[in-house]
């Protein structure tokens, strides 16, 4: 399967880009592989809130399938960049895999659990890398704006079906259970793979730079783009708005609520997504998109700052989805815009950069904020993370309003 390119005239729709063979397998892939990723953080979460009664603990669990990623994304995102870009995501979906599988054996101890959950994520960063860099390769033109809205939009459905059927999961037959499909969706992912064509490698061997130059060449790279260290930054937001997903327990625990609350309140902020991606990926032109990006920013955080308010189920529900909603059109718009303005020959190495940090600060906002939540409360420390998600995004924003249209600095060779 190859590439189809599109004429400038064409009409680019979700349709015509599910139509690119090689698109249509690595979305599958990824969405067998989301869901599975839901379940897990659901059962751990339950599993560690149970055991331990403390939202400290609960987000440092929720934070190690998170922050590993970081590292990972700096030492060996430019694995996509030397290697086929397919091999490393299969090669890390395999690995990935067996890691899960080790969580399951009975009478695991926490730390151990711990050190596999931070070695599974670990291996994320390099995956993001590879496909983020694959993507504009396996779609041209205007459809790779289209795609990464129906990746988006796709992604957290399966997030919201994830989190939906972990929570049901859970409470019925346990968090083995949860985490035995998490494996399973490892493998059916990178089966998936072993479909989709090899294409150039960006940096053969005997041109790449060594080891150790790559590791830092995707940040000096962003370093001296004020562009693109702005769209980092607005990405990276989302280690204040994923507070609500990772203090789902301990909030569901102070409304009263069970495990099947937990799921869907997980889930809220994903649902809020999936329409936010049929709204910007459908409707709101891209130019329009690329100036509003800074002020969603920071619209996003007002729905969680209304959780000082301590609202019910249904009221967290609609607040939880309407700021996941708002985030995405911001997220589209910000991966489209930092992908297409690095250079093909670092691609995954700065797209690791950016996926792994945001991946990053999402797991240290929620190790934050389950410290924060034992002192305060959840809904307080959900609140206290949208205020300061809304002071952040300010300067970002006024940022993106300068250096938004301008040329690509100078790239490092």
């Amino acid at each position: 399967m190859t590439s189809r390119a599109t004429d400038a005239s064409e009409r680019v729709t979700f349709t015509s880009v599910l139509r690119v063979g090689e698109f249509r397998t690595m979305w599958l892939a990824e969405l067998f592989s989301v869901i599975g990723d839901q379940i897990a953080r659901v059962a751990l979460t339950v599993m560690v809130f149970d055991q331990t009664g403390s939202a400290a603990l609960t987000g440092l669990t929720y934070a190690l399938t998170f922050v590993p990623a970081m590292l990972g994304g700096i030492l060996f995102a430019g694995l996509g960049d030397r290697f086929p870009r397919r091999n490393v995501m299969i090669a890390t979906d395999v690995s990935r895999a067996a890691l899960v599988g080790l969580m399951i054996v009975p009478g695991t101890p926490l730390w151990a659990l711990c050190l596999l959950v931070a070695a599974m994520t670990l291996l994320s960063g390099p995956f993001k890398a590879a496909q983020q860099a694959l993507l504009p390769d396996v779609l041209a033109g205007k459809q790779y704006m289209v795609g990464m809205a129906i990746r988006n939009m796709t992604s957290q459905a399966g997030q919201l079906v994830g989190f939906s059927l972990g929570g049901m999961l859970v409470a019925t037959a346990g968090a083995a259970t949860g985490l035995a499909v998490n494996a399973a969706t490892f493998l059916v992912s990178a089966l998936l793979l072993l479909l989709v064509g090899q294409h150039k490698v960006a940096r053969p061997a005997e041109h790449a730079p060594s080891f150790l130059a790559s590791t830092t060449m995707g940040a000096r790279i962003v370093w001296r783009d004020p562009a693109l260290r702005t769209l980092v930054a607005l990405n990276w937001l989302a280690g204040f708005y994923v507070v609500a997903e990772a203090l789902a327990a301990p909030f569901a625990d102070s409304i009263q609520a069970g495990a099947f609350a937990v799921g869907l309140l997980m889930a809220a902020d994903p649902f809020g997504s999936v329409v936010g991606a049929i709204v910007f990926g459908r409707w709101v032109p891209e130019q329009v998109q690329v100036r509003v990006i800074g002020v969603l920013g920071i619209l996003a955080g007002v729905p969680l700052a209304l959780c000082v308010l301590h609202p019910g189920l249904v009221p967290a529900l609609l607040l939880f989805a309407l700021s996941g909603m708002i985030a995405t059109g911001y997220n589209i718009q910000g991966t489209v815009s930092f992908v297409l303005r690095v250079p093909d020959s670092s691609r995954a190495q700065c797209s690791g950069l950016n996926s792994s940090g945001l991946i990053t600060v999402q797991g240290l906002g929620a190790l934050a904020a389950g410290a924060l939540a034992d002192v305060t409360g959840a809904a307080n420390a959900i609140a206290v993370a949208g205020v300061a998600g809304i002071i952040v995004a300010v300067p970002i924003a006024l940022s993106w309003s300068k250096v938004r249209g301008t040329a690509p600095a100078a790239q490092v060779a």
